[in-house]
């Protein structure tokens, strides 16, 4: 079971995302080079804007340091000695994550983790030190068949929401991998990049009269345009990176976390806007156009319905790209046949056919996830 979400949402002057030079990113797509927004740039803001809406929820932490800044505090704070606690917390990060910890315990790469593991590994090295030989005992514990489960089931359930919705790649033998239930592409404009670079100056107020010139100079590069965006959210994977269950037994679990989940992921995505140079351009838009799908086949992207970029002339780029969006749409099921069903919510003169339910944000997406459990 999938839900896919369309996006059409137009950025004035702006600067949404710049690669390493400080430009804005590009991508060459069909006939026109296009501005883009990267799928990390849109998760990162998603991700913090989803954190706020769901404070209840155990959520994680990215970082190099979480052995010795998350861990080792816990541990120091149950009375364990600080040397004890640190040669324990390096011994468990080297068994966790293999290959990839220095010494002392930061990790060579950042990795996602949950909070409640932190607790649980705090717990763990907390145990083994009240033993006679706590080195030799935290070695044997993580050797055993049930810790090994117990480190599983903890990386697949409870490593917080952010790794439930974008998952978390780890290489070891004991921390487990967690797949990617939200499939994230990069949004692009619908036509061809049109960009100017804006020149600034910043003047020294403690200036004397007989002093010109400014006391500072620069160039940024902004961009106006129609960003067409695409999530997939594999809906039995959410569910069971949320509860534990195995993805094909997600119809037995209680639907309200998830149904609260992807509402808020849903509404971040219309809502949450990306955005360099935010105190210069307040970049801040809501989508124009949200279209979702849900259905039990392979996902498909609407892409391909701007491959000929849309023509500066079209006179209201939103209306067009919508326009070509929905047309495409309908000769794919012409070609494919039509599946599943379809929500729509527009600020724009539409005509759009009887298969498609049309409504406000909150009435669509509600719609659609009595869709998914019904």
């Amino acid at each position: 079971m999938f839900m896919q979400v369309h996006t059409l949402t137009s950025y004035p002057a702006s600067l949404l995302n710049r690669d390493d030079a400080g430009l804005a990113k590009r991508i060459p797509f069909g006939n026109a080079i296009r501005l883009r927004v990267s799928s990390q740039c849109l998760k990162r803001h998603w991700r913090e804007d989803l954190t706020e809406r769901l404070r209840d929820l155990p959520d994680g932490v990215r970082s190099r340091s979480f052995f010795t800044r998350s861990v080792l505090p816990r541990v120091v704070a149950a009375g364990v000695a600080e040397q004890v606690a640190k040669k324990l917390v390096e011994d468990l990060a080297k068994s966790v994550i293999q290959g990839g910890v220095k010494d002392e315990g930061d990790l060579a790469q950042p990795v996602l983790f949950g909070l409640r593991e932190a607790d649980y590994f705090a717990e763990m090295v907390v145990q083994a030190s009240r033993k006679a030989d706590p080195v030799k005992a935290l070695a044997e514990r993580l050797k055993t068949k049930q810790e090994k489960h117990n480190l599983k089931a903890l990386s697949k359930s409870a490593a917080g929401l952010t790794a439930a919705l974008f998952g978390r790649m780890v290489t070891s033998d004991l921390l487990a991998r967690v797949d990617a239930p939200v499939h994230v592409a990069h949004a692009f404009t619908v036509h061809a990049a049109s960009t100017e670079m804006d020149y600034f100056t910043v003047v020294d107020d403690l200036n004397r009269d007989e002093e010109t010139g400014a006391a500072h100079a620069n160039q940024t590069e902004l961009g106006a345009g129609v960003y067409y965006g695409y999530v997939v959210v594999d809906v039995p994977l959410l569910v069971s990176n949320l509860t534990g269950v195995e993805p094909k037994n997600w119809k037995t679990q209680d639907a309200t976390l998830a149904r609260r989940v992807l509402q808020a992921l849903i509404e971040s995505i219309v809502r949450q806007s990306p955005g360099a140079k935010k105190g210069s351009t307040a970049p801040y838009a809501w989508a124009d156009v949200l279209l979702l799908e849900v259905d039990r086949t392979q996902p498909r992207t609407l892409a391909n319905a701007f491959l000929e970029a849309v023509p500066a002339r079209a006179g209201d780029l939103r209306v067009e790209a919508a326009r070509r969006m929905i047309a495409y749409l309908h000769r794919l099921d012409q070609m494919h046949g039509a599946n599943g069903r379809r929500w729509l919510s527009t600020t724009l003169p539409l005509e759009v056919s009887q298969e498609m339910e049309i409504g406000p944000v909150p009435a669509v997406i509600a719609n659609a996830l009595d869709s998914i459990w019904t």
